[in-house]
């Protein structure tokens, strides 16, 4: 739906060469993220397509400054630093705690509309989340938060399972510190045995696998990370391969080919950023724009992974999906 509504709107907008940009004086949006930037294509145009809805469209009347550090975290800082020195207008973080920070520490004056999993007061992003105080605001949605959730309904799926990998992105501190927390009083309270298995090259995914499927998990729990979501396909390639049942923390993934997934919409989450991203444009101040999170969450099973895995799905668990791929 995003999708389809932006190309209508933009009509191709967004593909204005650089050098025609440059000609006019233009607010700048610095989009600052961990991710790859060729599978981030659809959150790309979720993003523009909140900016769209408060009046600013990229190559008319603003200029997105893309940063990507394709997944390596120890450059965020660097280029939110850079950004800084360009003296962008506003600064985006979409969907990761750690580009957030950076850009926190970075610049105490530039506006910064984050999108995080975890808590931002906990993380220091703000003072309140109905006043956040400073530079900075945005949307909390929750991904991080709702692992025991998430963990739960995997042993619903698999009322027999006993022993859980858990692949976390040790480079992104802030969300495997929340995955130790939230998962390991849960998975005691079930009388499930988990075990974290780390990885944050693409490379390190395979050798992770190698180590993982040998200890013989009955299921693979992957915990909230943009470079994971950017691998995707290869994560759920070698869950396939080795025939593990996977649970992931976005609905891509499911659509992807994965088992299930409970979280929030992520695309949706980026279209919030730009929407505040423009309204900062417009002049609002970030102290006085609250913190939005997000009530909605959604299940999403694949019936056919499931088959192909020789799994069936509990008619219950099935009767509370909010969407079931055939």
């Amino acid at each position: 739906m995003i999708r389809r509504a932006f190309i209508t709107l933009l009509g191709g907008a967004a593909a204005w060469p650089v050098a025609a940009r440059a000609q006019q004086t233009m607010p700048v949006v610095g989009f600052l993220s961990p991710h790859l930037r060729r599978p981030a294509t659809h959150f790309l145009e979720a993003f523009r397509w909140g900016l769209a809805e408060t009046g600013y469209i990229d190559g008319q009347n603003v200029v997105i400054e893309y940063h990507f550090s394709e997944g390596r975290y120890d450059q965020l800082p660097q280029l939110a630093a850079d950004l800084v020195r360009r003296q962008v207008t506003v600064i985006a973080t979409p969907g990761n705690a750690v580009a957030a920070l950076a850009a926190v520490a970075a610049t105490k004056t530039i506006p910064i509309v984050f999108g995080v999993t975890e808590d931002p007061v906990r993380l220091g992003l703000v003072a309140s989340l109905a006043r956040p105080g400073g530079n900075a605001t945005g949307i909390n949605f929750f991904l991080a938060e709702i692992g025991a959730k998430r963990l739960g309904l995997l042993r619903e799926l698999l009322v027999a399972a006993n022993r859980v990998a858990v692949l976390v992105n040790p480079a992104n501190i802030v969300s495997t510190s929340a995955a130790r927390r939230e998962l390991e009083p849960a998975a005691r309270a079930m009388g499930l045995q988990i075990e974290f298995y780390e990885a944050s090259t693409s490379r390190e995914i395979d050798a992770a696998f190698a180590v993982l499927v040998r200890a013989q998990p009955d299921a693979l729990f992957v915990a909230p990370d943009t470079f994971f979501v950017s691998r995707r396909v290869q994560l759920i390639g070698l869950a396939a391969r080795h025939l593990l049942p996977a649970t992931y923390p976005e609905r891509d993934s499911v659509e992807a080919g994965g088992l299930m997934s409970y979280g929030t919409n992520v695309a949706e989450m980026y279209r919030q950023v730009g929407g505040y991203a423009g309204r900062i444009l417009k002049g609002a101040k970030p102290a006085d724009l609250p913190v939005v999170q997000t009530s909605t969450f959604e299940l999403i099973i694949n019936v056919q992974t499931a088959r192909l895995l020789g799994i069936e799905v509990p008619p219950m668990l099935l009767a509370r999906a909010d969407e079931v791929i055939e």
